[in-house]
């Protein structure tokens, strides 16, 4: 039987360049979650999140997450996206909706703005009116949808899995 060692801190794997992605983010109703958030881009080697209301980040929760990753609070997400179209970016909800696609089927552009809901209430109707689409993680048991956290690592890892070197 092969014995496995255990080997925590290994080198980063490397990127051949910056990812290409921003993660938004309304107001939340917990700062655990936003530092999860924090936390699972930096791991992902996204550098950018964009947050509006009384976004907090929690240290302990992020880890060097909160130093590897620029969070930007604003008013609004609106104007923020809208900037970003400008900028080639694909606005793309995750989110549950008559037009989603699976997460696991959706061919994300290399610029990419994945925006993020509401614990309780999801993406206003305002930002959805902004997206170019919308993206959901498939369920198959109860409850009916994931916590917002763990869904943002799932939607992260997913687009670092179609840009494995950045």
């Amino acid at each position: 039987m092969t014995e496995f060692v255990h080997q925590r801190y290994k080198p980063l794997s490397p990127l051949d360049h910056p990812r290409e992605l921003i993660v938004a983010c309304p107001p939340l109703r917990s700062n655990v979650n936003l530092s999860r958030i924090i936390r699972a881009a930096g791991c992902c080697g996204v550098t950018r999140v964009l947050c509006t209301g009384t976004a907090k980040v929690i240290r302990k929760i992020a880890r060097d997450g909160a130093d590897a990753v620029e969070v930007e609070v604003h008013r609004t997400l609106e104007p923020q996206l809208e900037k970003l179209r400008s900028e080639g970016y694909a606005l793309v909800g995750l989110e549950q909706t008559s037009g989603s696609q699976s997460l696991f089927d959706y061919p994300f552009a290399r610029k990419t703005v994945l925006v993020l809901g509401n614990e309780r209430t999801g993406i206003t109707k305002e930002i959805l009116a902004l997206l170019d689409a919308t993206v959901e993680i498939p369920t198959y048991g109860m409850p009916y949808s994931h916590n917002v956290a763990t869904a943002a690592a799932m939607g992260v890892y997913e687009y670092c899995r179609r840009y494995p070197r950045g």
